[in-house]
């Protein structure tokens, strides 16, 4: 295949003819440096300060979720949700194998084993049918309630869909499938924020969802993350723990729980705020960005690029192509790369890497075929070029 054309309206769109295109860049072009002065004037840069109770209350209002609480990061956020929802040492949680090693890691830290499930290859996330059938034929839900693995012996105690790319998976499928088997759904939202099933936020399905705001999400602070919540709660829990655990006080040090220092620094948090500002005029230009692809590769034979599907409003938070021939695309990928492009495969399943290879699995032939043809093109915003 030549690739030529390819590069070459990648470079149209971002008005480069020979510089170095990222996949994704931040954009600073709000109050990010008014924020981060107040914050430094304030001299409240840490774990306390106004930035970090009005993002809480900023993502809670885009989201339409009764309650945010702003964790240092998504990996953190998640683990502290799966703990929040029940899981214990020993429980196993199902998630997907296509998934950033992060939802598997938060599984892990949290004392649990994940298990995985197939993905649908219209969403690139968790499929509701694969799940059913895994859990009709593996597991049973006993007298107390627990949803029973029959072949480990342990109790399966939550359920993590990702929504990759910013793709919303077929989440109310998979919450009904949840409520029959008594899992609580915990959704991995770290890539979606902006995007929608059937006019809900994704990360607001669940009993939690969980957001990330690393350097290369559609909004950053450089770290930090979320957690979204509609139980008042588990959200106050949540803030307790990831604050050490920490009983107020004037003056003492008293704590009632292993706790965490998770809470989002002061700093970050200005910066969370300045961007969430701006989140819908990102993604405004990220969908125009994603109809000149959409519209170059319907004339590209042999490669086909990732639209939204019904019901849903994906953030586009990058451009996903899918190439019958995986090995034209591992040439994609050295010619793109080698040409200054920046363009990645998707993850290595988290069944092929050494820390979870014996874990329990369904089949996986949609996330194998995925493995095997996915690629992510530059995504970045678009707004602010000539």
């Amino acid at each position: 295949m030549n690739f030529d054309p390819i590069l070459k309206k990648i470079r149209e769109i971002y008005n480069e003819s020979e510089a170095f295109i990222p996949l994704h860049a931040p954009v600073f072009n709000g109050n990010e440096k008014k924020y981060l002065n107040e914050t430094i004037d304030s001299t409240f840069v840490s774990s306390v300060g106004e930035f970090v109770n009005r993002i809480e209350r900023d993502l809670a209002a885009y989201t339409g979720a009764k309650r945010a609480i702003a964790m240092v990061n998504g990996t953190t956020a998640l683990q502290l949700a799966l703990q929040l929802v029940g899981v214990k040492n020993g429980d196993e949680v199902i998630t997907q194998p296509l998934t950033f090693i992060a939802t598997a890691n938060a599984i892990s830290h949290a004392g649990a084993l994940p298990v995985f499930v197939d993905v649908d290859r219209e969403t690139l996330g968790m499929s509701p049918d694969s799940l059913k059938e895994f859990l009709d034929r593996n597991c049973t839900v006993d007298e107390k309630g627990n949803c029973i693995n029959k072949r480990s012996r342990r109790t399966i105690k939550a359920c993590v869909p990702m929504h990759t790319f910013g793709f919303p998976v077929r989440i109310d499928l998979i919450e009904n499938v949840c409520k029959e088997y008594n899992l609580a759904l915990v959704e991995d939202a770290a890539e979606s924020l902006g995007s929608s099933f059937k006019d809900k936020s994704t990360g607001t399905f669940g009993l939690m969802g969980t957001l990330s705001f690393n350097g290369n999400k559609t909004i950053t602070c450089g770290g930090g993350g979320a957690i979204l919540t509609n139980n008042e709660e588990i959200a106050d829990k949540a803030k307790h723990l990831s604050t050490t655990a920490k009983i107020p006080h004037a003056w003492e040090f008293v704590h009632d729980a292993i706790g965490y220092n998770y809470r989002m620094p002061n700093l970050n948090a200005a910066l969370a705020c300045a961007q969430l500002e701006q989140l819908d005029t990102f993604l405004k230009s990220k969908r125009k960005v994603s109809k000149i692809y959409e519209e170059f590769f319907k004339n590209v034979h042999g490669i086909t690029f990732k639209t939204e599907t019904a019901n849903t409003k994906a953030n586009y938070w990058l451009n996903t192509i899918i190439f019958d021939d995986p090995d034209e695309k591992e040439e994609f990928l050295k010619v793109s790369n080698a040409h200054k492009i920046m363009t990645r495969p998707i993850w290595r399943l988290m069944n092929k890497l050494p820390m979870y290879e014996n874990c329990t699995r369904g089949n996986l032939h949609n996330s194998e075929y995925l493995e095997q043809r996915v690629v992510n093109i530059p995504s970045s915003t678009i707004h602010n070029n000539k």
